[in-house]
C-alpha cells in the first residue's frame, strides 16, 4: 500500500511541513506584538505621568521652600552632587548658575541618583531655572533674602520674567514669544523633563528652547507643548513652571 510522500516521526504521525512552521510561527510573532505594542504604549504613558507628577511636586516644594527661607534655591550644577553650587549667596541673591538642575539636597528630595540629583521617570535629571530680572529695582530678588517684599507683588506681576512660548517659531530670541502663542510671560521658575529623547533629542526648533544634554538656549524662553514624533520636528519634553501670582500671601 502506498503512502502519502511527506515527514513521518518514528511513531508514524505526521510532522510539521516547513510551510506550516512558518505560519505558526507567524501567528506567535503577531500575538506577541499585539501584546507588546500596547504595553509599551502602556509603560511610556506612566512614565509620562510619572514624570508630570514629578515636576508638579517639585514645584509644591519650590514654593514651601521659598515660603520657609524667603527665597528660591539656586540650580545645581554638573559639579554640586544635587546641591546649590558652590559661590551661591542668597544675601545678594547670586546664583553661579541660573539654568541648570533641580537641587535635590535643598528640597530633601527623594529619590536621587548616585550623585545626588532628582530623576524623571527616564532617569535623566530634572532641571530646573529661576528667574533673575530685577523687579522693582531689586536685583535678584527670588533667591534673595527677603528680596520678593523687598520688591512688593504689584511689580512682580507686571515685570515680565521667563517666558514660557508654544513653539519655537517666531520667538524674538531670549526677549519674549514674538509671533509665537504665549502661555506665560511672568514665570518665576521653571522645571523640566527632557523627555524619552533626552541624549540624542532636543535639536528641533522647540525643543532647542529648553537646555538640554544637547545645548538648548538658556535664556528666558521656554517651549511647552503637545508631544510630536516626526524626524526634524520631535518634541517630547515636559514643562511645569511657577507664576508670579503662586508668591502672593506666602511672603
Amino acid at each position: 500500500m502506498s503512502q502519502r510522500r511527506g515527514y513521518y516521526n518514528a511513531s508514524g504521525s505526521r510532522g510539521f511541513t516547513l510551510v506550516e512552521t512558518a505560519i505558526v510561527l507567524l501567528i506567535v510573532g503577531l500575538v506577541i506584538g499585539a501584546i507588546a505594542i500596547p504595553l509599551t504604549t502602556r509603560i511610556e504613558s506612566r512614565r509620562i505621568e510619572d514624570t508630570t507628577l514629578a515636576l508638579d511636586l517639585a514645584n509644591g516644594k519650590l514654593l514651601e521652600y521659598a515660603a520657609r527661607l524667603g527665597y528660591f534655591p539656586c540650580p545645581a550644577d554638573g559639579a554640586s552632587n544635587g546641591g546649590e553650587p558652590a559661590g551661591t549667596n542668597h544675601a545678594t541673591g547670586n546664583c553661579p548658575t541660573w539654568f541648570g538642575f533641580l537641587p535635590a539636597v535643598a528640597l530633601a528630595w527623594t529619590p536621587v541618583d548616585s550623585q545626588g540629583y532628582a530623576l524623571d521617570a527616564w532617569g535623566s535629571r530634572i532641571r530646573y531655572a529661576v528667574s533673575n530680572d530685577a523687579v522693582g529695582g531689586v536685583a535678584n530678588p527670588f533667591t534673595r533674602v527677603n528680596g520678593v517684599p523687598l520688591a512688593g507683588m504689584p511689580a512682580i506681576l507686571s515685570t515680565g520674567l521667563l517666558r514660557i512660548c508654544a513653539t519655537g517659531l517666531g520667538v524674538n530670541a531670549g526677549i519674549d514669544c514674538g509671533g509665537a502663542a504665549t502661555l506665560a510671560s511672568n514665570a518665576v521658575a521653571v522645571v523640566w523633563s527632557t523627555g524619552p529623547n533626552a541624549m540624542t533629542g532636543g535639536t528641533s526648533i522647540d525643543e532647542a528652547q529648553n537646555p538640554n544634554p544637547n545645548g538648548g538656549s538658556a535664556d528666558r524662553i521656554f517651549v511647552s507643548r503637545a508631544r510630536a514624533d516626526p524626524a526634524g520636528a520631535e518634541y517630547d519634553d515636559i514643562v511645569r513652571w511657577i507664576p508670579g501670582a503662586s508668591l502672593a500671601g506666602r511672603f
